[in-house]
């Protein structure tokens, strides 16, 4: 059992495209991360790299999953054309 610092909405932490990685502010001055990978599997858990904390990310998994499949229909029939 794992104990956090907080519990986050995904919609507050800030998204970085290149690396495809979830950020929040970690109050030791380093940022909590967690990817989108992570998020896609179940995984809930952003850490800190510098420190011990953790926090919990509060999300729906199937409007994420959701978002996903729509992008994947997307890109084989930009392919084929």
């Amino acid at each position: 059992m794992s104990v956090y610092h907080d519990e986050v909405e995904i919609e507050d932490m800030e998204y970085d495209e290149e690396t495809e990685t979830y950020y929040y502010p970690c109050p030791c001055g380093d940022r909590f991360e967690i990817t989108k990978d992570d998020l896609m599997t179940g995984e809930d858990v952003a850490k800190c790299p510098s420190c011990s904390l953790l926090i919990k990310v509060i999300y729906d998994i199937d409007d994420f999953l959701e978002g996903e499949e729509v992008i994947a229909q997307i890109k084989p029939a930009l392919e084929t054309a």
